[in-house]
């Protein structure tokens, strides 16, 4: 007679199995929620739901919004995704898109991901007979100063926005330019939306701008942006330059599963 199939292991860390589908629950929310909604979700006594969360945000994988009484991911948790990025699943299907962009345009192009408040660049491509950039592959800049960034925090919930800025303190400064508080920056957001892609001149370095488009994964939340630089003093059509940019990050979500 044939065996009887194995029973399923029950897990030997119940606190590790209940703090990892803890992450993964409020990973595929829009927003942060309500501890309550997380116990009642996956059946996890609500005691041990908060003494979870207590050590998650310890080590920044979420963060707590008191005035509204929810989490959210925290910036240990986008450190986890640009992880995943670097071992080159994302780089491998976004780099023949963003090299074809370059050629399209005639103008620099890369790929880039979020890790906390920053943008990772993946990939790089860089046109003939233009100038080199700071963004190059394994470089961080501050998110909310580049065009990458500010796609990305677009398509974010405003929420998670707010916990990843929380106040002045959380904004850095390259050229003097770009948001330094958060009703600045939620301006900024606003007219990306609006838009459908995000700019940038100057912010990151004098003379140069961009635009940035997000790929969006399955869940329509950003796991990537695509976005194309130049000299200002030999400036593209950059409605133009958007359209290609918007095209390629398009392709890039379907390509990993994700929302056009």
């Amino acid at each position: 007679m044939p065996d009887n199939p194995p029973t399923p292991a029950r897990p030997q860390v119940p606190a590790a199995d209940q703090t990892l589908r803890i992450l993964s629950f409020l990973a595929r929310q829009r927003g942060p929620i309500g501890a309550r909604t997380i116990a009642d979700n996956l059946g996890i006594a609500r005691s041990s739901v908060y003494h979870l969360l207590g050590a998650l945000e310890t080590h920044g994988f979420v963060v707590h919004l008191p005035g509204e009484r929810r989490w959210g991911l925290g910036t240990a948790a986008f450190e986890l995704a640009g992880g995943y990025s670097r071992q080159q699943p994302l780089a491998r299907l976004g780099r023949p898109l963003v090299a074809a962009l370059a050629d399209r345009t005639g103008e620099s192009a890369h790929l880039a991901v979020m890790t906390g408040r920053n943008v990772l660049y993946i990939v790089e491509e860089r046109a003939p007979r233009r100038p080199a950039l700071v963004s190059d592959v394994g470089v961080r800049l501050p998110a909310h100063l580049t065009a990458s960034g500010r796609a990305m925090l677009a398509a974010l919930p405003r929420e998670q926005v707010r916990a990843l800025y929380p106040d002045a303190a959380a904004f850095a400064d390259r050229t003097g330019r770009g948001p330094a508080r958060p009703g600045e920056l939620r301006d900024v957001l606003r007219e990306v939306r609006t838009r459908g892609h995000a700019v940038e001149d100057g912010e990151v370095t004098l003379g140069l701008a961009s635009v940035g488009v997000a790929v969006l994964d399955h869940t329509g939340w950003p796991a990537a942006a695509i976005a194309v630089t130049w000299p200002v003093d030999g400036a593209p059509d950059a409605a133009s330059v958007a359209r290609h940019a918007a095209d390629a990050a398009a392709e890039l979500s379907r390509r990993i599963g994700g929302a056009a």
